[in-house]
């Protein structure tokens, strides 16, 4: 599978390639130059496959012929080494769970297989890689787990000061090896604008290896589709019209499910579930793409005001927006109406949301007043205890730990503060 930017002004480069420079020269992101439908006779074997052969087929196109497919096989296994169990509330709205894995967030699955993927192709290199990585909350201790002791790669990571939770900050700035975590005063389109800035900076490409982390990276972002396939094969057999709630910050996630949709998963409708940060909510209404300052909420992951894969969802809908209206929708909901959310799912169906999968559980209410014999899925992105102080101050009970958290507790944290590019171009050339 060959990858083309974006911005159409790069050469089209190898799923290698795509992986280990992330973002194409012209600052476009790479995707596939085809996306060709999973045949019949997979999908009338569908039920007899386990998760680790779903995932192999899906994904095989696209990193084929660089990576042999005994050893996809093993990437894809160990990638996929815990549990996505869906959870029904009630007969219209169930929830998947995709915090089973070590950092207890849904970015677990692209980490550890862009980290697999990346380990395998730096096997025989010499030279050092650096993975550049920006989070709004998950994706760094994901990341930084992922990659923790692959040799041949750094990570360093970019996090916005005082706007991850506690306990995401401990996951990516108290492992120490090979992961470097940077605080940054600003937000998490600082953070991401300045991981942009150094891929397109030859003073540094020139002296080292760069590559993201982030779901530009087509290994990041593309594992994602896995989650869709692995909810259907629960669902399909109770219910015929499978509808996805997506909580949407980078928009990676629901892009993913897109594909998955692409490759021939017949599910019905996306929606995208926004906090305050609502640019595609009002980009639907008005057909305008006006991407804002992002605003600090209690669902900090979504915190996003210029969502890198938005290009990428317009691209698999040809950029016809009558055609992705169609499958899209989008609701923004306030921080109050989020902790509603919280009390709600917990005193009905004694059940703890976290803030994020609240704000896709009211996505589900939002598209069932229209379209009331669905069955809607949200997705529960990570773990309420990654937001201990939010969720019990919501709820008003104490939550237990779970092992992947209390290892992490009382861990010295170690980070270097940084407030602009320069800052960090410093921090990269010393290290």
């Amino acid at each position: 599978m060959n990858y083309y930017s974006l911005n159409h002004k790069a050469p089209n480069t190898s799923f290698k390639d795509a992986v280990i420079k992330g973002l194409a020269p012209d600052k476009g992101l790479y995707f596939p130059e085809s996306i060709t439908p999973l045949p019949k006779s997979f999908w009338d074997n569908f039920d007899n496959l386990s998760y680790s052969e779903i995932a192999f087929e899906a994904i095989k196109q696209f990193v084929s012929p660089e990576i042999p497919e005994a050893i996809l096989k093993t990437i894809v296994e160990e990638t996929l080494s815990f549990d996505f169990p869906v959870v029904k509330l009630n007969d219209n709205i169930s929830t998947l769970e995709l915090f089973h894995g070590p950092t207890m967030a849904f970015k677990d699955v692209g980490a550890r297989f862009m980290a697999r993927c990346l380990g395998y192709f730096n096997k025989d290199n010499t030279n050092k890689v650096t993975v550049l990585v920006a989070t709004s909350g998950d994706t760094g201790g994901a990341v930084a787990n992922g990659f923790l002791g692959v040799k041949g790669v750094n990570v360093v990571i970019l996090y916005p000061s005082g706007k991850v939770s506690d306990i995401q900050e401990m996951q990516l700035t108290t492992l120490g090896q090979n992961i470097k975590a940077l605080e940054v005063n600003g937000t998490f389109d600082d953070c991401q604008a300045m991981v942009k800035t150094a891929f397109l900076d030859e003073s540094l490409t020139s002296t080292m290896q760069l590559t993201s982390a982030n779901s530009i990276n087509v290994a990041r972002w593309l594992p994602q589709l896995f989650y869709f396939m692995f909810a259907y094969k629960q669902l399909h057999k109770k219910y015929d019209d499978i509808v996805f709630s997506v909580p949407s910050g980078n928009f990676g996630n629901i892009c993913a499910g897109m594909m998955a949709q692409k490759l021939g998963l017949p599910i019905k409708h996306f929606v995208a579930s926004n906090n305050a940060n609502n640019v595609v909510t009002r980009y639907l209404i008005s057909q305008l793409y006006e991407p804002k300052p992002s605003v600090q909420t209690i669902s900090n992951a979504m915190d996003v005001g210029a969502p890198s894969n938005f290009i990428r969802i317009q691209e698999i809908y040809k950029n016809q927006f009558d055609t992705l209206k169609g499958n899209l929708s989008s609701y923004s909901f306030s921080d109050d109406e989020t902790r509603e959310a919280m009390l709600e799912i917990y005193n009905n169906y004694n059940y703890v949301a976290d803030p994020h999968g609240a704000v896709g559980y009211l996505g589900c209410k939002s598209h069932l007043k229209e379209n009331p014999n669905a069955h809607c899925v949200f997705l529960e992105t990570a773990h309420p205890t990654k937001f201990l102080d939010v969720v019990e101050e919501v709820i008003k009970e104490k939550q237990s730990l779970p092992e992947q958290i209390k290892s992490v507790i009382g861990k010295e944290k170690k980070s270097v503060i940084i407030s602009t590019y320069n800052d960090l171009k410093n921090f990269l050339l010393k290290d």
